[in-house]
């Protein structure tokens, strides 16, 4: 298996992953908060569906996506709708050459495909705060939260943390914790997050 297949494979599984957790989403918990302190569990399924998906598909052609424009509607189906996002995406990326270079942060020039990490990382993190908002029972895939982990670690610099900026302040937990725990202390969660107080 190639290193590009490996990532765009990890990308499917991290889609999949996340619409199972959303899939098993009962309508009486679209209220509730999660671990990701912006969004009730409404607010992050509509940032997912009408947000990251069409992002990531204008990031996925090489495109700048503004990141900044509002949410959408997602409608009722939630699951059917990230699921169509879903399939857009992964037509999206199988149709490039992922081998292309193309702009990334500060200017420098990188593969296309390497865009693709930052997908995996965002829905591995964020189909941790849907499953444990809801306690959904899925089973999350250890592997995406180490991939999203080794990506992030390399470029989520220090002036990305801390107030007003999009992630927190690292907590620290045991290198010996599980994957998404390490995962949620390193993107500034709080790991051992409960709904109930």
């Amino acid at each position: 298996m190639t290193s590009e297949n490996t990532v765009l494979g990890l990308l499917e599984r991290a889609l999949a992953q996340m619409q199972a957790v959303i899939a098993a989403i009962r309508a009486e918990e679209s209220g509730l908060p999660t671990p990701c302190t912006d969004w009730d569990v409404q607010a992050l399924v509509r940032h997912l569906v009408t947000q990251d998906l069409p992002h990531f598909i204008e990031s996925a052609r090489g495109g700048t996506p503004d990141w900044t424009s509002p949410p959408g509607d997602p409608g009722t189906d939630w699951a059917g709708a990230f699921a169509e996002g879903a399939r857009q995406l992964l037509r999206t990326w199988a149709a490039q050459d992922l081998d292309r270079p193309v702009t990334g942060p500060g200017g420098a020039q990188a593969p296309l495909l390497g865009r693709a990490d930052l997908q995996i990382s965002e829905l591995a993190m964020h189909s941790w705060d849907l499953a444990m908002a809801t306690a959904a029972e899925v089973d999350l895939d250890p592997e995406l939260a180490e991939h999203g982990l080794a990506w992030s670690r390399s470029t989520l610099r220090p002036e990305y943390r801390g107030p007003d900026k999009a992630f927190g302040l690292e907590v620290p937990v045991p290198e010996d914790a599980p994957a998404y725990v390490r995962l949620a202390g390193w993107f500034g969660r709080d790991p051992f997050w409960s709904a109930r107080p």
